[in-house]
């Protein structure tokens, strides 16, 4: 699948650029301009230190716009599934026997239990009637 372009420029100004910018909005907010001339001044790599500040509003803002539409924030990606197609085949005479009896197992238990049940709800209707 070839790129595209705008795409590229999209996600690079979401990972990029907005927490830098963020966190440049944030230090104008708190301190004014010279705050944001501090992240310059003391730092050998602004723009990092910059967008490790600004990461988690923009984390938030991304995933807020995903709300309004999923993939505008946070890029969607492709995922391929494959599934094994095994319904075709015929089965396999030994574990469609194997079923069978479990089956069977499973409906003897669950009669036997129908018929605890009954028998039961018969005695306890019983009792009541006498003690009235």
């Amino acid at each position: 699948m070839a790129e595209d372009p705008l795409e590229s420029i999209r996600l690079t100004f979401m990972q990029e650029f907005l927490p830098v910018g963020l966190a440049m909005v944030e230090r104008v907010r708190k301190g004014g301009p010279g705050k944001v001339a501090e992240a310059f001044n003391e730092s050998t790599d602004p723009f990092d230190s910059l967008k490790k500040e600004g990461d988690s509003a923009a984390r938030y803002l991304r995933d807020y716009l995903d709300q309004i539409h999923p993939g505008l924030g946070n890029p969607v990606m492709e995922v391929r599934v494959d599934i094994a197609n095994d319904f075709d085949k015929e089965p396999d005479l030994e574990e469609q026997k194997a079923l069978e009896n479990a089956l069977q197992r499973i409906e003897g238990r669950l009669d036997s239990f129908r018929k605890q049940l009954d028998h039961s709800s018969c005695d306890s209707s019983n009792t009541l009637n006498q003690s009235d």
